[in-house]
């Protein structure tokens, strides 16, 4: 479980560093009300907003501290010093700085955890999931030991971030070493025609054809549908649908996320109301205790699974 704990900013305007206010903060106890209700211990990915304003990394003191959560890095470039680069949808994306920069600022950011929280994160996410050449380079030099980066199905390319339609969503080791855990995050096509989606999605939702409704047609039929692992966006039905389907298909890890200004609404175009923040928890909550009782599964952390993985490599 993934949350994505980060700064308040309007997801429909450009990105500017002058955004980095925190209140929702104050009422992040209402997901973590559900984790410690159904015994899920969350990783909450801190950005620099967060943890540079007491208001931002307080909160989060209390759950860290009785294990109910545990702290990793989410690296939003616009909101991390040193601030050298011009600020605009490209370099939202980490992955595209300079590798000097890019190392510079996740350097930055992981001293900031340090001094406000005390621990050292070993977990990373990129903001807007921007991984790029220099990543896992950077990742190996700064100690971490995972990356839960990548959303596969999902393509960034059209404001210049990476494509991630071909990317599994099983874990895997890389880096020079093989040492360092990849946690996609968990999405998928599905449907009949889900061997074909990283080629017939992005023909489905062009232009002209997208304006015939095509798209919802292939869902509603379940041809095909992009789905992804998160409360956000997504209905119940949804994301039991893609789990089942990544199942059949041997899948045996699963992250669900989602963004800490969620827990208030009017931060994100998910939760706009009292109503939608309530549907929202309802549907995390749900979906909780489907993969528990339903599925018969675990909660892990990113940290526990990668001891888990390592132990039964040595088996």
């Amino acid at each position: 479980m993934v949350v994505d704990t980060e700064e308040e900013f309007d997801w429909s305007a450009p990105v500017e560093p002058r955004h980095t206010a925190v209140d929702h903060m104050a009422a992040i106890h209402r997901v973590q009300d559900v984790f410690d209700e159904l015994d899920v211990v969350p990783s909450y990915l801190v950005s620099y907003s967060i943890v540079a304003q007491e208001a931002g990394f307080r909160p989060l003191v209390p759950y860290v501290e009785a294990g109910r959560a545990v702290i990793g890095a989410h690296l939003n470039p616009w909101a991390t010093p040193p601030h050298r680069e011009q600020v605009n949808a490209v370099n939202s994306y980490p992955g595209n700085l300079p590798r000097e920069l890019e190392a510079a600022k996740l350097a930055a950011l992981c001293r900031q955890v340090e001094r406000s929280l005390g621990i050292r994160p070993t977990v990373y996410k990129a903001g807007r999931y921007g991984t790029g050449p220099n990543t896992a380079a950077i990742l190996e030099e700064q100690g971490f030991e995972i990356d839960i980066s990548p959303a596969p199905a999902m393509d960034f390319r059209a404001d210049g971030g990476p494509d991630f339609t071909r990317h599994s969503a099983q874990p895997f080791l890389f880096g020079q070493s093989r040492r360092l855990l990849c946690l996609p995050n968990t999405g998928a096509f599905v449907g009949w025609l889900h061997a074909l989606g990283p080629d017939l999605h992005p023909l489905l939702e062009h232009g002209s054809v997208a304006r015939l409704r095509l798209p919802a047609i292939a869902s509603r039929l379940r041809l095909l549908e992009r789905l992804r692992l998160t409360p956000e966006g997504y209905t119940l039905a949804e994301m039991r649908r893609l789990t089942r389907a990544l199942l059949a298909r041997g899948q045996r890890t699963f992250v669900l996320s989602l963004h800490s200004p969620s827990v208030v609404p009017g931060n994100t175009p998910y939760v706009q109301s009292d109503t939608d923040l309530a549907i929202l928890l309802q549907r995390l909550r749900s979906y909780l205790r489907f993969f528990r009782d339903g599925l018969h599964g675990r909660f892990v952390t990113p940290d526990a699974l990668k001891a888990e993985l390592e132990q039964l490599a040595v088996q």
